[in-house]
């Protein structure tokens, strides 16, 4: 009994503690460990410590979105609209060029002037994107979106779909004898066309779309340039100029690795070189892949 008493008393007084005093808040954590990442503001950031921590900030500086300016097209972008007035047109740029300026520029003068046009894209995910962007350029009512499960404003002068429903748009005009009501398609990320599971969409988009409408092609990666324009001239019967963009990449590529212990590394020193500590990973990595799990000992990655 007094062994009971005792364990409902030391009870009563913890009830007691725990009405009267007011629960203490949990300090925050100290990172554990001076690689782990830190805060600014609300959002975390990877942390940068000892040598590489100049790397870093050099990886990092002028990411964001530039200073608003005036627009000035480069020589390539107004070589390839008054071209595309005449003959086909492959323009080959880097990413970041400004390639879709050219199809919007033509598509505005062709709207302008009671014309329609088609723009595909091998992705719905980025015929949603380019849909979205010519609505806000054009209008909701000017732009219409056809894909494998989204069918809107069908009529719209200006149709954004993927490349296989424009192809199969081509073959329902042949069996039905109508003509596809375009008088420009433009094909984005048109190196799909060596795609071994999907490349033959576009070459046979290519090969029936009718003469009368003008292509205008766009690729970032074609290594062969002339040697595809000269083939859509031969089955196509129409001139293809290639336009190319001169100099470096505008919007330089930065490669990082994130460590395991979520430390942010540039993934190349000052020197050019790999990081040091990336390339103790990878080696340690692959002797560890080279041995195997060892039975009772957690393999590290």
């Amino acid at each position: 009994m007094r062994r009971s008493g005792g364990h409902r008393n030391r009870k009563d007084k913890g009830d007691a503690r725990d009405r009267t005093s007011p629960r203490a808040e949990p300090k925050p954590r100290e990172p554990s460990s001076p690689y782990a990442p830190q805060r600014s503001g609300s959002v975390a950031l990877p942390a940068a410590t000892g040598n590489y921590g100049r790397e870093l900030r050099e990886l990092l500086a002028g990411i964001g979105a530039p200073k608003p300016a005036p627009l000035k097209p480069d020589p390539f972008q107004l070589e390839a609209l008054t071209t595309i007035e005449l003959e086909d047109v492959l323009v080959t740029a880097p990413t970041g060029s400004g390639k879709t300026w050219i199809a919007r520029e033509e598509i505005r003068r062709l709207l302008a002037i009671g014309k329609r046009a088609w723009y595909t894209t091998p992705l719905k995910a980025l015929t949603n994107s380019k849909y979205a962007e010519f609505s806000e350029d054009f209008g909701p009512a000017r732009v219409g979106i056809l894909t494998g499960d989204r069918k809107e404003n069908s009529n719209a002068p200006l149709i954004v779909g993927t490349t296989e429903i424009f192809r199969n748009q081509l073959f329902d005009s042949l069996r039905g004898g109508e003509e596809v009501s375009a008088d420009l398609v433009v094909f984005d990320e048109a190196h799909y066309l060596a795609d071994e599971e999907r490349g033959h969409v576009w070459e046979e988009a290519i090969i029936l779309t009718p003469p009368r409408i003008r292509m205008l092609l766009l690729s970032a990666t074609i290594g062969n340039a002339e040697e595809f324009a000269s083939w859509i001239a031969e089955v196509r019967g129409v001139p293809c100029s290639v336009v190319p963009r001169p100099g470096a990449r505008p919007v330089p590529l930065r490669a990082a690795f994130l460590m395991p212990d979520k430390r942010l590394l540039p993934l190349l020193n000052l020197s050019g070189k790999l990081n040091s500590e990336i390339a103790r990973l990878s080696e340690q990595d692959q002797r560890d892949r080279h041995r195997g799990p060892v039975r009772g000992r957690r393999r590290r990655w």
